[in-house]
């Protein structure tokens, strides 16, 4: 099966569980339980897929699999740990007021729809590599891709980690968290996020898929200047004090390994 087969065929289970997903929101009125399937949606897409191929996966598409499935299965644990039981985020809950009655069937597009366009253009390199027709066998530059996911791994779960930590004991109440990942850029777990893409890409790289380059400079993108970043710190900046002092000191998305001049 060549690529572009499979990548349409992708996009129609995308569709089909995004459509799901969006009967599900009008049930339960809460549209932000897309960000909780978001991580998962690349896992079954990935998976559903794989069971589309004729001959099966190589060594490095399950390698890559099994990253894919640690990545989003966490990230939607995380996420549903985070936000279940809290109601609607305030985004959503904002567009929702906004859009009154017709919010039902604009969901879909604003939320669902799009989303599900996003998931389908990034998951590009992880249906490259599973049609592939290079070499399958894990090489060096496989294990190097492994370490670029891992270092994402870590900050993104390490971050995430941390911050729960630190909101669990009720002493750190309306204070910032500027240690450990925290102290070397403001958002780890984005930074994560966006870096175990680019372990995804290398993986495609390896298998001739270099085109779907697209695929990590989109993540990075909306990490840093739409959904993630930028997003949150517009809310930060008025809601925690010192948090200018803390832009001044520590990079937004980048981690500053080695310490200003003078500090």
């Amino acid at each position: 099966m060549n690529f572009m087969t499979l990548w349409l065929e992708a996009g129609l289970i995308i569709l089909g569980l995004m459509t799901t997903l969006w009967l599900l929101s009008l049930v339960l009125r809460d549209s932000s339980i897309v960000d909780i399937f978001w991580g998962t949606g690349f896992v079954v897409t990935f998976w559903a897929a794989a069971a589309l191929l004729p001959d099966g996966l190589s060594p490095r598409s399950v390698l890559l699999g099994i990253l894919v499935t640690i990545w989003g299965v966490r990230l939607s644990a995380y996420i549903g740990y985070r936000n279940i039981g809290h109601g609607e985020d305030f985004r959503y809950a904002q567009w929702r007021q906004e859009a009154g009655s017709s919010w039902w069937w604009r969901s879909f597009f604003k939320v669902f729809l799009l989303q599900g366009v996003i998931m389908w253009l990034v998951a590009a390199p992880l249906l490259a590599v599973q049609t592939s027709k290079a070499n399958a066998s894990i090489g060096w530059m496989d294990l190097l891709a492994v370490l670029v996911w891992l270092i994402g791994f870590i900050f993104e779960a390490g971050g995430d980690l941390q911050l729960a930590l630190f909101k669990r004991n009720p002493e750190n109440k309306g204070k910032l968290l500027t240690s450990g990942l925290w102290g070397l850029t403001r958002h780890p777990n984005y930074f994560g996020d966006a870096l175990q893409w680019w372990g995804f890409y290398l993986f495609a790289l390896i298998s001739a898929g270099w085109w779907t380059v697209f695929s990590p400079l989109i993540m990075t993108y909306l990490l840093r200047n739409v959904s993630g970043v930028a997003m949150l710190e517009k809310s930060l900046k008025d809601a925690k004090p010192g948090y200018e002092e803390y832009v001044r000191r520590v990079p937004a998305f980048v981690p500053r390994i080695l310490p200003k001049k003078g500090e």
